[in-house]
């Protein structure tokens, strides 16, 4: 039979030497074992990935609707969020300039990495955008659901205190 491997050390007086290793076919089923398992784990790792991502963009939603509110406290004037193109699946902060990209305003798209997720609703009280006042206090409640996958998350904004929930 074929062997892989190298010569064992010097035989025993009288014993011809053996060879140490794996027959191709005991490395074919070592292979098959490894596909059969990784085929097995490849669902629950792209459902947890979705799961991860559904998760990730609602927090990225929840964040920037209360930087939005703190950013309406600090300069004494209002900040909207503005979900403007569902079908885009990104909302705008306006007035507000990229903090990665200075002189650009502040768009962010769950759709693009790493969310990769979409927008399945954005309703504050029938209207896409929220609007905070000077005192951070937003002009409607609502929220806007999120989905990668089979997994949903809901971002709720609280109308009578400003605050922001996942769920």
């Amino acid at each position: 039979m074929l062997r892989i491997g190298a010569l064992r050390g010097a035989a025993h007086a009288g014993q011809t030497p053996s060879r140490a290793g794996v027959t191709i076919l005991e490395l074919i089923i070592v292979l098959m074992v490894m596909a059969i398992l990784t085929a097995a784990a490849a669902p629950k790792f792209f459902d947890s990935l979705a799961r991860y991502r559904a998760e990730a963009a609602a927090q990225r939603i929840a964040h920037d609707l209360r930087l939005a509110r703190r950013q309406a406290k600090s300069i004494s004037a209002s900040q909207s969020v503005v979900f403007n193109s569902p079908a885009a699946h990104q909302y705008e902060l306006t007035g507000m300039d990229d903090p990665d990209r200075p002189g650009q305003t502040y768009v962010v798209s769950v759709a693009a990495e790493p969310y990769m997720a979409t927008i399945v609703t954005a309703d504050f009280n029938g209207d896409a955008t929220v609007i905070f006042d000077g005192y951070g206090q937003p002009d409607s409640g609502g929220s806007v659901t999120v989905q990668s996958g089979a997994h949903q998350r809901t971002v709720t904004l609280d109308a009578d205190s400003g605050k922001v929930d996942v769920s």
